[in-house]
C-alpha cells in the first residue's frame, strides 16, 4: 500500500521559513518524480516545485529563490525547505509523487503565513 506522509507544515510569521518532509512507503522511491503542490481557499491546486528522478529541480515563479526541493532517496523522502515565506504562501501544501501512469497524493500539511 503507497502511502505519502507530509510533516512540518505550521504557523510562521511573514519573512519566516519552514521545512516539509515527505515520508513515502510502498513505492520504488527513487524512479519517482516527486512534487509539491498547494491549494489556498478558494483556489485551485497548483504546483510550486517537482524534483526528477534524476534530480532536475522545477519551480513556479512564485517561490523562485525562496524555495528549495531536495529528495533523500535512502529514506524514501522529499523535503521543501521554504523561505522569505509571505502571506500568499498560505495553502495546505500536498506531496505528489508520479512515474509514467501511476499517481499518489498525501492528505496534505496546513501552512499559515500571518503575523
Amino acid at each position: 500500500q503507497v502511502q505519502l506522509v507530509e510533516s512540518g507544515g505550521g504557523k510562521v510569521q511573514p519573512g519566516g521559513s519552514l521545512r516539509l518532509s515527505c515520508a513515502a512507503s510502498g513505492v520504488i522511491f527513487n524512479i519517482y518524480t516527486m512534487g509539491w503542490y498547494r491549494q489556498a481557499p478558494g483556489k485551485e491546486r497548483e504546483l510550486v516545485a517537482f524534483i526528477t528522478s534524476g534530480g532536475t529541480a522545477i519551480y513556479a515563479d512564485s517561490v523562485k529563490g525562496r524555495f528549495t526541493i531536495s529528495r533523500d532517496n535512502a529514506n524514501n523522502t522529499v523535503y521543501l525547505q521554504m523561505a522569505s515565506l509571505k502571506p500568499e504562501d498560505t495553502a495546505v501544501y500536498y506531496c505528489k509523487a508520479n512515474q509514467r501512469t501511476r499517481i499518489y497524493w498525501g492528505q496534505g500539511t496546513q501552512v499559515t503565513v500571518s503575523s
